[in-house]
């Protein structure tokens, strides 16, 4: 009797509906389905057709089974429309049970990003898969393409996205807004260029408590009371000294930071 329910697989995989994993690319060195895990790319060779799927020989003992339904998106009419008995192929696990003695494939690459991963504000590198007059279509590895709006894409007025992108070109872009329950990202490339242009700011070096104490003693009291001759060139030459060391400690800084990021 052979591992498999025939039944079972002949039914379409609806527990698997619905279910998105991340790739993980992994080396071939596996022994036995044990070391398997969900999402890991194998490489084998179709062994066995049936009306409900294919077997594939991933060098395991036990053979996978890549069910009709995972040989691609969309209506499939028959196994054989989409490989051949001794066709080499690129397979992911999609579940793996030791206890069953069972693995099922799928030929559908996973998803690279959850939905519960994409968050408001990330940023992602995409590529360009489809254009519309009202914007494009950007692929960031989810499940679905993002939107990115032509009112999205440049801070002045844009008339044809075409103008901007071009498919298959690759852009940066930032998430504004997603929906999980429907599926739709929104996505924007102004947004992106302006967290760069953030990133590629200089940070502020703010003065140490040494520096303001010395600027504060170089300034010195803010009042208005007369002071004396004497007492003017004693504080001039108090100041000048203190100025010395305050333009010292600053150049140290300078330097320090400079061979800091020089490192």
């Amino acid at each position: 009797m052979p591992w498999y329910n025939l039944t079972a697989l002949q039914a379409p995989m609806q527990a698997q509906k619905g279910v998105y994993v991340t790739e993980k690319e992994e080396p071939q060195s596996t022994k036995s389905l044990k070391d398997l895990k969900p999402a890991q790319k194998l490489h084998g060779k179709i062994s066995k057709i049936e009306l409900f799927g294919a077997f594939v020989d991933v060098g395991l003992k036990q053979q996978g089974l890549i069910h009709i339904s995972q040989l691609k998106k969309g209506k499939i009419n028959r196994v054989e429309d989409i490989v051949q008995l001794g066709d080499e192929v690129d397979v992911w696990v999609l579940k793996v049970d030791p206890n069953a003695n069972r693995l099922d494939l799928t030929l559908i690459k996973p998803v690279a990003l959850n939905w519960k991963d994409i968050r408001p504000g990330n940023k992602y590198s995409g590529e360009v898969i489809r254009l519309e007059k009202f914007g494009a279509f950007v692929d960031i590895g989810a499940e679905r393409p993002g939107l990115v709006h032509v009112s999205e894409m440049r801070d002045e007025y844009v008339s044809d996205p075409g103008e901007i992108v071009k498919v298959g070109e690759k852009v940066e872009v930032s998430v504004l807004e997603v929906d999980s329950q429907k599926r739709q990202v929104r996505l924007s490339m102004k947004a992106a260029e302006m967290v760069e242009e953030l990133d590629d700011e200089p940070e502020e070096v703010l003065p140490t408590a040494m520096e303001i104490a010395l600027r504060e003693a170089i300034d010195g009291p803010d009042n208005d009371v007369e002071t004396s001759a004497a007492d003017v060139k004693t504080t001039t030459k108090k100041r000048k000294e203190l100025e010395d060391i305050y333009s010292r400690t600053l150049s140290h800084k300078v330097q320090t930071v400079t061979k800091t990021e020089g490192e």
